[in-house]
């Protein structure tokens, strides 16, 4: 859901998306989605002492990127940027690794549920979780560039507002 609602912010943020961009986005969420789950198994095969040490910061990872992302798009909307060629290219190749990052580094610990599984089964697992991501995540979009149009002067605010909220609502999950 937090890659959903990224997305629905992407899609805020740059309603004029094109196909091929819209592609990349989503599956950029799905692929970050299955790898994480993927990379928390190989952990808990290899060298678990030292995630169990990392698991602590990752909500801190989520809530620092996610605010820095959220806050530059609405730092970008105040001050009224009129830039026209950054606003037609939106989130960029970085900034998306970046939220594609935050929002799958707490599926990290969906390896240690998967532990049991043999490579195979916890590949399926993964790939599973990047279809639904992936579908997910182009809904989101869809939504957030036809709002986006309607709403075109605040949709960037609201846009970081979303990605802002996410990294809060990450935080707050991981230190309960």
């Amino acid at each position: 859901m937090d890659a959903f609602s990224v997305s629905l912010a992407n899609g805020l943020n740059e309603p004029g998306m094109k196909r091929g961009k819209f592609f990349l986005t989503a599956g950029t969420f799905a692929f970050f989605q299955a790898f994480m789950p993927m990379l928390g198994w190989v952990c808990v095969h290899t060298v678990v002492t030292v995630f169990e040490a990392f698991q602590s910061f990752i909500p801190w990872i989520a809530l620092v990127l996610l605010l820095f992302i959220g806050g530059k798009m609405i730092y970008d909307s105040i001050r009224g940027k009129d830039d026209s060629a950054e606003e037609a290219a939106g989130v960029g190749i970085r900034g998306l690794m970046l939220q594609g990052i935050a929002t799958s580094i707490d599926a990290l610990s969906v390896g240690f549920t998967i532990a049991e599984y043999d490579a195979l089964s916890a590949l399926t697992a993964s790939l599973m979780i990047a279809a639904v991501t992936f579908v997910i995540c182009a809904a989101g979009l869809e939504i957030g560039k036809r709002f986006g149009m309607k709403f075109a002067g605040k949709a960037q605010i609201l846009g970081g507002i979303i990605l802002i909220g996410i990294g809060i609502e990450i935080f707050v999950t991981g230190m309960i």
